[in-house]
């Protein structure tokens, strides 16, 4: 009998991994065929010893997925007896994939091992953070030994954490919430209570704000590896020298198995006449200022843009919005950017859209900015400037280009979807690659890439149900795809939207802001996407993924319980409304 281990290239789903089953359990001589799991990329088979494994290989390549053998081992050669694919184990490790009696994958150290103490890695991780430690913590968990090389504040750069941490997630929620205590006390929609709030020091809202970022950085990342004798942080500039080789400046060169680019991505700035010498404000400086600003005038109409507007707002700031598109959020539905719209201005933001910056300039304390708005010619004058004008990797000096590594107009890493560079030992993950840049997709990045690095398998990206949230108050919230996009893709599709107002909790709370809208296949009843406009729409949202992840229909999304009153019940309602108006029914009605 013979025990092949197959590399799977191609499954998105459970069915997939049915089909692949199938395929290799029809091939003649094969006793048992098992897939582990789709997103495991991975097939064990046991057969006959005079089958070819390449019959496996073709079998799966003719359901319509990609397949590659990564071991073969022959019983009665020898106790262990193991046939590695030619080349020897993983793809490009220079020696073949082993196990350790826990079954955690080791391999074996190049030929060549360059380091100040010799050392030799299977992964080295360009970048400090979120991609660059989940990649590390999970080589680590596999048995290996990898090293985060993060440039660091002296060259210029973040400390480890990266952005989410350090200027974005972290910072900016924190402020978000310090501007919600204040806006709720000024805004009291109870008869009979009275409350009061004022920024008194607003230093310290904003000194508070770095003393949390500080022990989330030394709690969740510093101190996560700092007792892991398998990760190494070091700190310099990077650069690649080859395809298995980082040298460090001002310190070693290390040789890898396998690299990881994870360098995040940075403000993008725009060519502005007069930009660079007036000076502005990014996200990596605003969390750390110390006065409020008089007027903030945000360029942008996007996450960034609105959070830190509405925040800033709320914080006792004059803010002006300067949208280029003719609405903020321009990609989502006109009667739910809207409605946002209405609502920042409600507390405050002057939203103006339609926007071509022309120049910027100084004038003594103010920044000013020169604008056409429907063709006609003006200027906006503030204390700050804000840019919130999208992103752009953080490429530079990596080397990336003598190497055959391809990045975009904007500094993106090219990778395929299996997070793999055209050098087929150079990885990427993480917001250096553009796209779905969030902190959580980043360490779900980082731990697929260092798994197919490690394991030299092909597992690909599943985002389709994929959550993403705007901040504000409400929030916006979605997953999935919406009317829009459901009509392009080909999907009949059914819409129900269900306001706020038909929510007795929100009706019990005196905030019906917003609605919840679900997109449903029609063919299937099953759900394929929703949009949230609610006060904490994010917690609404994450039924609705669960539903879209695990095939849950809309009609047994309406059938379970949801305690009475509760937000959540705004999730079923939503779900009611594709069969009856839920207008017609009492409370509790179904």
């Amino acid at each position: 009998m013979k025990k092949v281990d197959l590399t799977i290239g191609g499954m998105t789903c459970d069915r997939c991994a049915s089909h692949v089953t199938e395929a290799l359990e029809q091939v003649s001589g094969v006793a048992a065929a098992r897939v582990p799991g789709w997103r495991s990329g991975q097939a064990e088979v046991q057969l006959g010893a005079d089958v070819d494994a390449a019959e496996l290989v073709g079998a799966v390549e003719a359901a319509g997925y990609r397949a590659s053998v990564q071991k073969e081992e022959v019983s009665g050669e020898g106790e262990g007896a193991r046939k590695e694919p030619e080349g020897g184990g993983a793809e490009g490790y220079g020696g073949p994939l082993d196990t350790r009696g826990d079954g955690a994958p080791v391999v074996e150290a190049p030929a060549v091992a360059v380091g100040p103490e010799g050392d030799a890695y299977d992964l080295v991780v360009v970048g400090g953070g979120s991609a660059a430690f989940a990649a590390a913590i999970k080589v680590s968990e596999l048995g290996g030994r990898a090293a985060i090389v993060n440039a660091g504040p002296e060259a210029g750069a973040l400390p480890v954490g990266g952005t989410c941490v350090n200027v974005g997630c972290v910072p900016s929620k924190a402020t978000i919430r310090a501007a919600e205590a204040v806006h709720r006390a000024r805004r009291q929609a109870f008869h009979g209570v009275e409350t009061s709030a004022d920024v008194a020091d607003f230093g310290a809202v904003m000194r508070q704000v770095q003393a949390l970022v500080a022990d989330l950085r030394d709690e969740k990342y510093v101190g996560v590896v700092e007792g892991d004798p398998n990760v190494t942080l070091v700190e310099g500039r990077a650069r690649l020298s080859g395809a298995h080789t980082v040298e460090v400046a001002g310190g070693p060169t290390l040789r890898a198995k396998r690299v990881l680019i994870a360098t995040g991505a940075r403000t993008f700035v725009p060519e502005v006449p007069g930009l660079e010498e007036a000076g502005y404000l990014t996200n990596e400086e605003l969390y750390r200022l110390q006065e409020r600003p008089e007027h903030l005038v945000v360029l942008g109409g996007r996450y960034v843009a609105l959070e830190n507007a509405q925040a800033f707002a709320r914080l006792g700031a004059r803010v002006t919005v300067l949208q280029r598109s003719t609405r903020v959020l321009p990609d989502e539905a006109a009667d739910l950017t809207d409605a946002l719209t209405g609502f920042l201005r409600a507390d405050g933001v002057d939203v103006r859209t339609g926007v071509t910056a022309r120049a910027v300039r100084r004038e003594g304390d103010e920044v000013v900015v020169e604008v056409t708005v429907d063709g006609r010619d003006g200027a906006v004058r503030g204390s700050h400037l804000l840019l919130a004008t999208g992103r752009r990797g953080n490429t530079e000096g990596l080397g990336l280009g003598a190497l055959g590594v391809g990045t975009d107009r904007r500094g993106f890493l090219r990778v395929d979807g299996t997070l793999r560079t055209a050098v087929p030992t150079v990885f990427g993950a993480g917001d250096v690659l553009g796209d779905k840049m969030f902190v959580y997709t980043a360490a779900y990045e980082g731990a697929l890439a260092a798994r197919n690095a490690l394991q030299g398998l092909h597992a690909e990206r599943d985002y389709a149900a994929l959550p993403w949230v705007v901040f504000t108050d409400p929030q916006v919230a979605g997953v999935g795809i919406d009317e829009r996009q459901a009509a392009e893709a080909g999907v009949d599709a059914d819409v129900a939207t269900l306001p706020l107002s038909a929510v007795p909790r929100a009706l019990a709370a005196r905030d019906t802001r917003g609605f919840v809208r679900l997109v449903r296949d029609r063919a299937t009843d099953r759900l394929v996407g929703a949009r949230v406009l609610a006060p904490e729409g994010a917690e609404l949202l994450m039924e609705v993924v669960l539903a879209i992840k695990h095939g849950v229909t809309a009609q047994e999304l309406s059938e379970t319980f949801h305690p009475y009153l509760t937000l959540s019940e705004a999730v079923k309602l939503a779900a009611l409304t594709f069969r009856k108006d839920v207008g017609k029914l009492s409370c509790c009605a179904a």
